[in-house]
């Protein structure tokens, strides 16, 4: 594996959500946080001008919800890897966002181990689903 460091922007409209995942995920080395998103809007912009390696994306936001980012982020930057959250498990959520171009699925109820293996999962060209989705 590379030394560099896999580059991500984190997109949750939850300021807890955001400031623990900076907290939890700064531990590891591996990673740098280059950006905090309040809003889908926010995360395209900066997706554009970062070109972030990961981006976690929690699904249910407004105005601009998780799908939406997918598909726009997608359309412009397909080499970026993105990786919804959210509270839900619903096989329907995790199955839209793969097919819409997201490669990985954590919830927000998974231990962080779980979502550091889906980062570098992902950053390795693999496909990533939580655990406690049902299939």
């Amino acid at each position: 594996m590379s030394t560099e460091l896999i580059r991500i922007i984190l997109v949750d409209d939850h300021k807890l959500v955001r400031e623990s995942l900076v907290l939890l995920l700064g531990y590891d080395r591996r990673f740098s946080i280059i950006m905090e998103c309040d809003n889908g809007q926010d995360a395209i912009e900066h997706a554009r001008t970062l070109r972030p390696d990961i981006m976690l994306v929690d699904v249910n936001m407004s105005p601009v919800n998780g799908f939406e980012v997918v598909r726009k982020v997608m359309a412009t930057h397909p080499d970026t890897k993105i990786i919804g959250i959210s509270v839900n498990n619903h096989p329907q959520y995790v199955d839209h966002m793969l097919s819409i171009g997201a490669r990985g699925f954590v919830t927000k109820g998974s231990p962080l181990e779980e979502m550091t293996n889906a980062i570098i999962a992902v950053h390795e060209g693999k496909q990533y689903v939580s655990g406690d989705i049902p299939r």
